[in-house]
This record gives structure tokens, sequence and C-alpha cells, in this order.
């Protein structure tokens, strides 16, 4: 963690604010949230905000941050109709979700691939949200 505090610049935070605790971050440019699994896609997508990095990206669309996604689910998960509800309401709200043709493509289950996660893609789109327009 000292690392991430010597890149950064900032603290690294992994408990929410407490009340009245003033926030020690710039303003987000672009949230990239990934690998996202069916249960963090669900309870973005309804607002729910089990974890703090769900209540981050939550409250970023709130906010209208630029974000980017790519889930990250086997083709069981992925078979459930909340899945593909959740994409569309992301998508609705604005975060660019990179999941499907184009994006990720759910694997069977079992075969687990996580070298094979594209981050150089998602890092790409990261980097175009940032920019609109470039």
């Amino acid at each position: 963690m000292a690392e991430l505090e010597r890149v950064s610049g900032h603290p690294v935070r992994w408990e929410p604010r407490r009340p009245g605790e003033g926030d020690v971050w710039p303003a987000a440019d672009v949230i990239a949230f990934a690998p996202v699994t069916a249960n963090s896609l669900k309870a973005w997508a309804l607002g729910l905000t089990p974890s703090w990095v769900v209540g981050a990206v939550v409250a970023g669309v709130g906010r209208r941050v630029p974000m980017v996604a790519m889930p990250c689910v086997n083709q069981v998960l992925a078979a459930h109709p909340q899945v593909d509800r959740s994409v569309a309401v992301l998508r609705e709200a604005g975060v660019r979700v990179l999941y499907g043709e184009g994006g990720w493509v759910p694997n069977r289950p079992g075969e687990g691939r996580p070298q094979a996660f594209p981050w150089g893609f998602v890092l790409d789109v990261v980097d175009q949200e940032a920019r609109p327009g470039q």
C-alpha cells in the first residue's frame, strides 16, 4: 500500500469515510470497474451498496462520472436474466459496459482464464472516456 500511496500521491482507502470526514482524493475523471462479478454488477444496477467499491460506482452514476465496466462472468451466471437486465440498466445510466461482442464474452464454468483478461482493452477505453472526442 505504501507504493500505491507513493505512486498516486494519495492515501490508500479501503473503507468508507466516516460521517463528517473530508475526502482526500480528487474528483475522478473516469472510473474503471473491472473485472466486475455478477454479484457486483447486479448490485450496482439496482443501486445497492453492499461494499465500498460498489458504493463508489453507484455514487459515480449520480455524479455523472464517465465509467467503464467489464463484467467477467461465466456462461452459467450470464444465463440468469438479471445479468442482461443489469447491463442494460447500466448502459442506460451512461456506463460503458464492455460485455458481449466487442467486450467480455462469457466462458464455460471452470474455464477460468485470468491471464487472458483484456486489461489493455479496458485501459484503452478508459483513456477514450477520459478524453472524449480525441
